[in-house]
């Protein structure tokens, strides 16, 4: 049994949607902060250690957290582009994690990241990404940045913009 509720409610949401069809409601017995403050909100999704699904807001678009995890973990395990959706068979293998993201500041120099501690926000005109902080494999700031980019599709030469943020980690 999960005890940390934020890991606990995007398990259940998916396992519910699976099993269901549909979105399960809320929980009024839910912690207050998850009732009642908004963020955005990532679900990250892992099968044996290897990533199975992350989707995420960058600002909130619900009503509460609990609300923005409900939607993202079924998204993160039905919507994500990358992986075909998961499985009813696939349940018992996974692993969730729910990052709730603080607000981002502009950045004037590379110098004021580090990708341990701070995610990225990379956008030029109608294009943008978001890299979480602290990833697998992501080791200098140059890498979180080129990484972004090409997330976003946006040539690195370009006169590109980048916010930091941090995430209250829930694994």
């Amino acid at each position: 049994m999960e005890k940390d509720p934020y890991i606990k409610l995007a398990k259940e949401s998916l396992f519910y949607y699976i099993k269901y069809k549909r979105k399960m409601e809320k929980s009024d017995t839910l912690a207050k902060e998850l009732l009642e403050e908004k963020a955005g909100v990532f679900v990250s999704i892992k099968k044996q250690g290897n990533l199975r699904g992350c989707i995420g807001t960058i600002q909130a678009t619900t009503e509460s957290i609990a609300d923005e995890i409900i939607q993202n973990a079924i998204s993160a395990g039905i919507r994500d582009p990358r992986f075909y959706p998961i499985q009813e068979i696939e349940l018992d293998q996974l692993s969730f994690s729910v990052d709730i993201l603080k607000k981002a500041i502009p950045i004037k120099d590379k110098s004021e990241l580090n990708p341990k501690k701070f995610g990225i926000i990379v956008s030029y005109h109608q294009r943008r990404a978001l890299l979480l902080p602290n990833l697998e494999g992501i080791n200098s700031i140059d890498d979180q940045i080129n990484i972004a980019l090409k997330k976003a599709h946006i040539r690195p030469n370009s006169d590109y913009k980048i916010e930091k943020f941090e995430v209250i980690r829930h694994e």
